[in-house]
């Protein structure tokens, strides 16, 4: 086994490494022995030499180590293997594969490293600089273990095009790493059918983590008037109506999306009953109230209001704001579903936000279901940044 530089942590740091985590940040060192070059394998120490990991390691980054195995043994394309094929294991037993996340970084122990599949096409995300340099190998190990299932995959598309890997010293990139295909791709998830802008949506280019949530509220549309905000492509406001919803009013502040989102509409046969408007929730929300407009379901999906901890005050703010206007559009046992996808905005934090906004505006808020993300995004306990998802479905009572 080839000898690896060594890097020893402080006394009394680690902390997040040793309850179960995968990373090490650049506070925590005391020294680094042997020559290394940035996105290498290191093994790491405690302060009395005790073995804790191999990790990459990356000096251009506060997250200073990433870190692979507990075990000291040899990286190469057999621990690769066995890495994928356990999580593709996983995703047999726990989703529906037809579209799915296959990798999810930290939580599938390849830290930094993020798969999706669409129908017979992947979409790869490589944000972090040790990870990247086994992405040829990780890609061909990755079919090598779906071709084992006799699942064929027609073509690959990077899309390392987030802001994330300028903090790892790397640049933002995107293209095809197969030979070039039609980006735009067609899946059916919960019966619904969609295009995929694989190459140009918004980060891989369809939210797989929400699949089952929006099954969910299927069971309370049928003959409902729906408002869906923040509908990106339409997939809330799609099931809504594939579930025989009345009416449906899809927004969002992209026009874009909303292109995409009729496209969709048409796909499934649903325009009649679906209307998608480009607009900002927060001047519509307050004009629909002032019209004293009422819907049987509300739905709030929007993008993270805060993705660090310095901006969770505002993001607070923008949660309550939202999500009392909701309440007061949603008719007297109506419903509301809501949802945060910032790992930063706590459990806690959303729970106590929604009272307060549900305090605001006069009603009782009856829950319905408390979910996460799918399974095919799992949450390593450990690893705190892998839970980022909370979804409630509550019944709106007014307060008499």
């Amino acid at each position: 086994m080839e000898k690896r530089a060594a890097v020893k942590l402080k006394k009394g740091s680690g902390k997040t490494l040793k309850s179960g985590g995968l990373w090490v940040y650049d506070n925590e060192i005391a020294q680094v022995t042997g020559e290394f070059e940035n996105g290498a394998l290191v093994d790491v120490l405690d302060f009395d030499e005790y073995f804790l990991g191999v990790g990459f390691i990356n000096t251009a980054s506060k997250i200073r180590i990433r870190v692979l195995t507990r075990l000291n043994q040899e990286i190469d394309e057999e621990f690769f293997y066995q890495r994928i094929k356990k999580a593709w294991e996983y995703r047999k037993k726990t989703v529906d594969t037809s579209s799915c996340r296959l990798i999810f970084g930290e939580a599938d122990f390849l830290p930094g490293f993020v798969v999706d599949k669409f129908s017979d096409i992947l979409v790869v995300q490589s944000l972090a600089l040790g990870i990247d340099r086994w992405k040829d190998t990780i890609l061909n190990l990755l079919l090598k273990v779906l071709q084992e299932d006799k699942i064929f995959i027609r073509g690959i598309y990077e899309r390392s095009d987030a802001k994330v890997r300028l903090q790892e010293g790397m640049e933002r990139t995107k293209g095809f790493l197969s030979e070039p295909f039609d980006t735009k791709v067609e899946i059916m998830e919960n019966n619904v059918r969609y295009f995929v802008d694989v190459a140009e949506g918004q980060k891989t280019g369809f939210f797989l983590d929400q699949k089952y949530n929006r099954l969910a509220i299927q069971k309370l549309c049928r003959n409902a008037e729906v408002l869906d905000c923040f509908t990106h492509t339409g997939s809330f406001a799609l099931n809504a109506a594939i579930a025989g919803a009345e009416k449906v009013i899809g927004v969002d502040a992209s026009q874009t999306a909303i292109d995409q989102a009729k496209e969709n509409a048409s796909l499934n046969q649903v325009s009649e009953r679906t209307e998608f408007c480009c607009a900002d929730i927060f001047e519509l929300l307050p004009k629909l109230e002032k019209e004293n407009m009422k819907y049987d379901l509300v739905i709030l999906d929007p993008p993270a209001f805060t993705k660090s901890r310095s901006s969770i005050k505002q993001a607070v703010r923008g949660y309550y704001e939202i999500n009392q206007r909701a309440m007061k559009l949603v008719k007297d046992h109506g419903f509301l579903a809501t949802c945060s996808c910032s790992h930063f905005m706590t459990p806690e934090l959303f729970a106590e936000t929604i009272q307060k906004a549900a305090n605001n505006a006069h009603c009782y808020l009856r829950q319905v279901e408390y979910r996460t993300q799918s399974p095919d995004h799992p949450i390593l306990w450990a690893a705190e940044e892998s839970y980022y998802l909370k979804f409630y479905i509550f019944q709106i009572v007014n307060k008499r």
